[in-house]
């Protein structure tokens, strides 16, 4: 292991995550509201952290080898994290204590939208930028972006590209150069939140709510500037254009990246997933629209228009609110957080367990009952008629089985510390598959839980992040033996 090297990368990125606070000063500059001193205070602090934990380390070389790229990405989340809490400890309004400006920064940077904030609408307007901006910086993974500028650095980037890219298989790479195949992602990303900003503005937001929506839509995060999120602006036109960059954002990249390479949009249509996820999609809708309508919940045009934008909203678990999901009838809010597990594609800016490992799992449950019947029969599992390796279908399997059990212990930890069983349940949903609004206590905020149980979620969110073994390594014995 290492750990010098490890060191000097941890120290050279917190650096160059202090430039993440300049446009909050210029916000805050802008709009004089108050909280200038809060993010001029945070910049000195994480460019004198990072510089004291680079200076010791700074001639270090060495490539990082697949142990150092885990410990790298789950040490920069974790110290990410708390640099990014900074400004919300500092700031007089919020006013907030360590762990709930902790929770706030890993649930933003997380992508998760978790919020113990209460009266967003009168935050100052360098806060709110802040928030949204988190999301945005972690929808793609600083890590990725970090990746881009490696080579400058002078240490490779494949170990943390596998770490931290999503999915069941990560080594397959849409360009030649790890640091080409990073810019690339981060282009197209750039482009999806210009056009999504463009989008919002001409619909009726004003400037400052467009950019700050576009943030958090494109990387799937669900902060929002209101209390009452898109559901603020009663605006059919606002909440169909979030719901198509959502959806959009949703996909795998690598098919972003081959649609404007190619200048072809047909292997959406093809590729397996994605057809499964829009499926999902769409009998979710179907059924929400069905249930909403004959429970006279609502009529039928405005049945339509709220269980698309939930469901689309919940099940690419980025979480944003138009009508409260939580007190439709019968089992909807339940049925809406179940979607949130199967989450977003393979190497999106989703949550969950990603739709290619679900879409596994289905057809492996298939193989097992053809197999009751031709027990010797050769039966490979196939998506988009090509055979998965039996290591990748082991691999995803494992997931599930960790994924799950992580899960309840989670969840009997937050009863442990005096939840009901409904909200307790629907936390450790909402933090694991990096959703944000829960059922119960939880719905609107987690402002009213107790701090054991933030730092439990805080916990869950870097989890699912972090598709849970990148952070589970860590803990074995095996990962520290020479």
């Amino acid at each position: 292991m290492h750990f010098r090297v490890i060191l000097r990368v941890i120290g050279l990125l917190v650096m160059v995550f202090s430039a993440s606070l300049i446009p909050p000063i210029i916000v805050s500059l802008i709009y004089s509201d108050g909280a200038l001193s809060a993010f001029l205070y945070g910049f000195g602090i994480n460019v004198l952290g990072g510089f004291l934990l680079w200076f010791p380390v700074r001639k270090e070389r060495g490539e990082l080898k697949i142990r150092d790229g885990f410990l790298v990405t789950v040490l920069f989340w974790t110290v990410l994290g708390l640099f990014g809490s900074v400004p919300f400890f500092l700031s007089e309004n919020p006013e907030l204590s360590f762990t709930n400006a902790l929770f706030e920064s890993i649930s933003g940077l997380t992508t998760t939208g978790a919020t113990i904030l209460e009266g967003i609408d009168d935050l100052p307007e360098s806060i709110l930028f802040y928030r949204q901006m988190l999301q945005w910086l972690g929808g793609m993974g600083i890590i990725v972006l970090a990746v881009a500028i490696m080579p400058m650095l002078g240490i490779g980037g494949m170990q943390l590209y596998r770490a931290e890219t999503p999915g069941p298989v990560k080594d397959t790479k849409l360009t030649p150069r790890i640091a080409e195949t990073a810019k690339a992602l981060w282009y197209i990303y750039a482009t999806l939140t210009i056009v999504c900003a463009l989008g919002y503005w001409i619909a009726g937001m004003t400037l400052f709510d467009a950019i700050c929506h576009s943030f958090s839509t494109v990387a799937i995060g669900g902060f929002s500037t209101h209390d009452a999120s898109i559901g603020y602006f009663d605006s059919v036109a606002i909440e169909l254009i979030c719901a198509f960059f959502m959806t959009i954002c949703a996909f795998n990249f690598a098919l972003h990246f081959f649609a404007w390479r190619h200048k072809s949009v047909w292997h959406y249509f093809k590729d397996p997933e994605a057809r499964f996820f829009l499926l999902i999609l769409s009998c979710t809708v179907i059924l929400s629209t069905l249930v909403l309508a004959m429970t006279a919940t609502y009529d039928w045009g405005n049945s339509i228009r709220y269980a698309i934008f939930e469901t689309v909203s919940i099940a690419t678990t980025a979480g944003f609110g138009t009508s409260g999901f939580s007190s439709w009838p019968h089992f909807l809010p339940f049925l809406l957080i179940v979607t949130s597990f199967v989450g977003g594609c393979a190497s999106s800016t989703g949550g969950g367990m990603k739709v290619i490992r679900i879409l596994l799992i289905l057809k492996q449950g298939m193989r097992e009952i053809q197999r009751l019947i031709h027990p010797s029969a050769v039966i490979p599992v196939k998506v988009g008629g090509k055979a998965i390796q039996e290591r990748v279908v082991s691999a995803v399997w494992g997931f599930f089985s960790a994924y799950l059990l992580v899960y309840i212990v989670l969840m009997i930890g937050l009863m442990a510390t005096g939840l009901d069983q409904v909200t307790a349940w629907s936390a450790v949903a909402a933090t694991l598959n990096n959703l944000g609004p829960g059922l119960g206590e939880v719905a609107a905020s987690f402002t009213s839980i107790s701090d054991p149980a933030k730092w439990m979620l805080c916990f869950a969110m870097l989890l699912g992040r972090l598709e849970v073994f990148t952070l589970l390594v860590l803990f074995t014995p095996m990962f520290w033996q020479r």
